[in-house]
């Protein structure tokens, strides 16, 4: 799986690669239908935030999270992303099933 990690008024520090890379690696092991994530790191003012976009059995799925941490804000992202696919996962399942 591939993980496209980019940044809007941030650079892109190791630290913030591995956290990308660690919480959301996780995710992929739980849906391995997943091929890649585009993942945006944006930090405003007072707050940072993350958002997770993806193509998951034939559907979109975009996610966000904001926190005032940035590595807050990564584990949240990953927690909803990997919510909205099993949610996903389940409605096509009840579909086809």
């Amino acid at each position: 799986m591939q993980i496209n990690l980019s940044g809007h008024h941030v650079d892109i520090t190791d630290g913030i690669r591995e956290a990308v890379d660690t919480k959301f690696t996780k995710v992929s092991g739980h849906h391995p239908q997943l091929d890649d994530i585009s993942v945006t790191v944006t930090v405003d003012k007072h707050e940072q935030s993350v958002e997770a976009k993806s193509q998951y059995m034939g559907a979109p799925v975009v996610v966000q999270s904001a926190d005032k941490d940035m590595y807050a804000a990564i584990a949240a992202a990953a927690k909803k992303f990997d919510s909205a696919l099993s949610h996903r996962k389940g409605a096509t399942q009840q579909r086809h099933g």
